[in-house]
């Protein structure tokens, strides 16, 4: 294998690498909810448990970041994505291979194996890719987010009725494998199986960092509002399509999978429109999109399938333009981890709150219109930040 991967340029290995590893970056956690029943049964999980299943991952997402921009630092960033990968393959088997103490503890494995991939992989975009190409780069990182969440969850539950929960939720493992199997002989076993630290860039000899606080602040803000909005319509989104429509289960979600799947078209997308437009105009236009599901949900419920498309598209895209804007923005690999730590653990921090709050406002209003009016104050976060976030860094260049 090594002598086959020899022949094929190393930035596109590195691309099929980045892609082979971010389909295990959510797809590990997302299993878990086509089986929550399967798991209530056979393990009596109470409603509370299981939703911790599903809410462990992105808590770690917040709390584990400064950990993981550590580790990026002091063991370099091929060493953290083995780090996520063993973590993951060890999470996935641990998960599976027991009671519910197991299963908890290997889905917090999970969640603090991905939380080091999360900050390690957009520095190696950084690093390995052009400027002009960090872009395509980071749109094939976050299209693959979503494509390995889409497919784990569609495959998921065929797969437990045939061979049960936990070879299901196990399968993941192969996704891990495989992207071991590739990354080992990229970049070469002692750079991925021996820590090196990355070099700090003296504070004196590095340029263009004023402003760097503020930049940080708004980007933070941005992705807060981002990952607000996205996990609060990915969980009541089929509820409010059945009460609002009187949709079937299987129809309501639906609604959820053509947000999810349209999604990869965001990813990808941002790197071409910003081919042709500036950061600035995609970043307008991702916020526009991202407005018609709140807008369009209290207005013309009906539509709902144009709305969760269009703001599919809006959430794979509005990640993939505040990771563009941090490693374009940072001076070096260090303070690209710190940036990315920051905004991460901050956004995320909202991110794990938000199917809570919106849950608990649509018990007390007996409604859905209040909820929207959340998602709609948490996607304006995100036009307006984000917005002025990526217009500053493109004056900076």
């Amino acid at each position: 294998m090594s002598q086959f991967l020899a022949k094929i340029p190393r930035g596109w290995l590195i691309l099929a690498c980045i892609g082979l590893i971010a389909l295990n970056m959510r797809g590990p956690f997302v299993a878990v909810a086509p089986v929550v029943d399967l798991l209530r049964q056979d393990l009596g999980f109470s409603p509370v448990e299981l939703g911790l299943l599903t809410g462990i991952p992105v808590l770690c997402f917040s709390l584990a970041s400064p950990l993981a921009s550590l580790a990026g630092r002091r063991l370099g960033a091929e060493f953290a994505v083995m780090l996520t990968l063993l973590g993951v393959l060890a999470g996935v088997v641990i998960r599976s291979s027991g009671g519910g103490a197991l299963v908890m503890a290997g889905t917090v494995i999970i969640g603090v194996a991905i939380t080091i991939g999360n900050i390690a992989v957009p520095l190696i975009i950084r690093r390995d890719f052009a400027p002009r190409r960090q872009a395509t780069a980071m749109g094939v990182y976050t299209a693959a987010l979503n494509i390995g969440s889409f497919l784990t969850s569609v495959a998921t539950a065929p797969l437990a009725e045939l061979v049960g929960w936990r070879l299901a939720l196990a399968a993941s493992a192969l996704l891990a494998l495989a992207a071991i199997l590739f990354w080992v002989p990229t970049v070469g076993a002692r750079r991925a199986f021996v820590p090196a630290a990355v070099p700090v860039v003296p504070a004196s000899s590095s340029g263009g960092v004023a402003g760097v606080r503020w930049l940080t602040v708004g980007l933070t803000l941005g992705f807060a509002g981002q990952a607000f909005s996205y996990y609060g319509v990915t969980a009541w989104l089929p509820s409010f399509l059945s009460d609002e429509l009187a949709m079937g289960t299987a129809q309501a979600g639906a609604g959820s999978s053509l947000f999810q799947i349209f999604a990869i078209v965001g990813g990808l997308g941002v790197p071409l429109l910003a081919r042709f437009a500036s950061t600035t105009t995609v970043a307008v236009t991702l916020s526009a999109l991202w407005l018609t599901v709140p807008v369009g949900l209290l207005l013309a419920p009906s539509w709902w399938w144009m709305w969760s498309s269009l703001g599919g598209v809006a959430q794979g895209g509005g990640i993939t333009v505040i990771f563009i804007a941090v490693i374009q923005f940072a001076h070096s690999q260090a303070a690209a981890g710190k940036m990315s730590a920051v905004v991460q653990g901050v956004g995320y921090c909202f991110a794990a709150l938000a199917p809570t709050i919106v849950g608990y406002v649509h018990s007390v209003t007996e409604g859905w219109t209040v909820p929207l009016f959340v998602i709609l104050g948490s996607v304006l976060t995100f036009c307006v930040c984000t917005t002025l976030s990526v217009r500053w860094v493109a004056r900076q260049r």
